[in-house]
Order: C-alpha cells, then sequence, then structure tokens
C-alpha cells in the first residue's frame, strides 16, 4: 500500500471550501464540474489530502449507489500546532472542545459546513506508530 486519502461523499461541494481554504490553507490540486456546480475536489496542504465528490456525480459514475444512504464520515488529522488551528476555527461549530485524550492527544474535534467531524489532534513528542 502506499496512500490512503478519504473521499467524503457530499450534498454539494461548495459550502465546505471556506472551511478548508479559508480557514486552514488548504488549497485545491484538482477540480472536475458536475454542470454549474463542483462534482469533485481535490484539497491538500502539505502531505494531507482529502477529496470531496459531490452526490450527483457519484450517482452518475455509479448509478448502482443510487440507494446507498449518504453516511457521516469523522476524519483524523495529526498536526504540531493545535493552537493555531484552534484560532483558524473560532467560530466554527465544536463537537467537543479542547481535550486531552487517553491516548496522549491533545485535541479539538468540530463539525465541517457538510455535517461531518473533523478531529485536529497534536501529540506530545512521541507520535503513535501506525
Amino acid at each position: 500500500m502506499k496512500k490512503l486519502t478519504p473521499v467524503v461523499y457530499v450534498e454539494e461541494i461548495e459550502p465546505v471550501l471556506p472551511f478548508w481554504i479559508d480557514r486552514l490553507g488548504f488549497e485545491i490540486t484538482a477540480e472536475v464540474p458536475e454542470g454549474d456546480r463542483l462534482g469533485f475536489v481535490i484539497l491538500q496542504k502539505g502531505d494531507v489530502e482529502v477529496m470531496y465528490q459531490s452526490r450527483e456525480s457519484v450517482l452518475k459514475d455509479l448509478p448502482q449507489l443510487a440507494d446507498s444512504p449518504m453516511g457521516g464520515t469523522f476524519l483524523f488529522i495529526q498536526v504540531n500546532d493545535l493552537d493555531a488551528i484552534e484560532r483558524a476555527l473560532e467560530g466554527v461549530e465544536q463537537v467537543v472542545p479542547r481535550r486531552t485524550t487517553f491516548y496522549g492527544a491533545d485535541e479539538i474535534i468540530v463539525r465541517e459546513p457538510a455535517d461531518n467531524v473533523v478531529t485536529f489532534a497534536a501529540f506530545g513528542e512521541e507520535t503513535p506508530s501506525g
């Protein structure tokens, strides 16, 4: 195996872009239109990458998924500077305010505009293996 990149399945991509681009500094590295909207987008910052695909785009490409429900996604992003992330996310809905976890992470859990949950976690000197 080489790489794992989540593809988050959403009704619309446009509402999530300010969360990733304006607040967190991600850049669009690829996009595919679907009519007058975005059907697919790749967002990247450094080595971290996330993809979003609209329901309309998925159903056009994979009609056999028409009866599949859209499910919520949980993303876990390891960061170096949680203070900077916390400042960038001021005003975003917090699912769990900043805390220290049983596995040694200092983390903040928020909800992005498409209602998916995103955890930002910083570890001390040691990072978990895996």
